[in-house]
């Protein structure tokens, strides 16, 4: 039978990572749980509860460069990265345990990931199915350098998984928005690190693409209020963080 490990990072996660750990029970073999030192809340004495997880304090590094640093603990060469404001549903918990007795085809799977945005769970928008790479072999797939929004490099063919991961992204409007202040800093930085410059067309043409996309095309118009919500709130964070960046231009 093959074994997984599975790499989670968090901060501040004391209302999610109870749920996602639970949902890791006999499918994971090995969880390592990265915890940000910046961390006010119970996370680390909630995660300490679970046997089967090994939690580690560290000193935060970045989102690529912590996953890159927790892959170099796991176990197994298997490996599922999950964030702690996620949760393996049933079917995809039966999923990967027949995935465990099978010999995989390729290095790298996919996921569709549903999003539960201010109560609701969204099923267009662009945000579903929302495909995102999650279960793979370390010896051949790595995490690119990126500061915000990291991914996975693979070379090769991608396999799909066929059931949802769940995923409770924003429980009210701050916190949303908060996020939305830290990681739109972190992208325009990536931008302004890799030379380029925020125009007109970026500010203020690039946020009307984005709503209209968004609730037109990706049909965010049938998630109701919440779809027109998120369509202008991810307009918005285009716009700041072209903002940001043409700020960083002009220093």
């Amino acid at each position: 039978m093959l074994r997984l490990s599975s790499i989670i990072i968090a901060k501040d996660e004391e209302k999610n990572i109870e749920r996602c750990l639970n949902s890791l029970k006999n499918i994971i073999d090995d969880v390592v749980l990265l915890i940000d030192s910046r961390t006010k809340d119970k996370t680390f004495e909630i995660a300490k509860s679970f046997q089967f997880v090994n939690c580690e304090i560290i000193e935060w590094q970045g989102f690529s460069k912590t996953k890159q640093y927790a892959l170099t603990k796991t176990k197994y060469d298997w490996v599922l990265w999950i964030d702690a404001d996620e949760e393996l549903t049933d079917e995809l918990k039966n999923e990967l345990l027949k995935f465990k007795n099978e010999k995989p085809i390729y290095s790298c799977y996919d996921v569709a990931r549903r999003a539960f945005f201010l109560g609701k769970w969204i099923k267009h928008s662009g945000w579903y199915p929302n495909r995102i790479k999650r279960l793979f072999d370390k010896t051949k797939v790595s995490f690119d350098d990126k500061e915000v929004h990291e991914g996975l490099i693979v070379t090769c063919g991608i396999g799909h998984l066929k059931n949802d991961l769940n995923h409770y992204t924003d429980p009210n409007i701050f916190h949303y928005l908060d996020k939305l202040n830290n990681y739109t800093s972190l992208a325009a930085e990536d931008l302004f690190n890799n030379k380029k410059r925020a125009n007109i067309n970026d500010i203020i043409l690039r946020p009307i693409f984005i709503f209209l996309k968004m609730f037109i095309l990706r049909l965010g118009f049938l998630d109701g209020f919440h779809g027109f919500l998120l369509a202008s709130f991810s307009s918005f964070y285009v716009f700041t963080k072209y903002v940001k960046l043409w700020e960083l231009n002009r220093k």
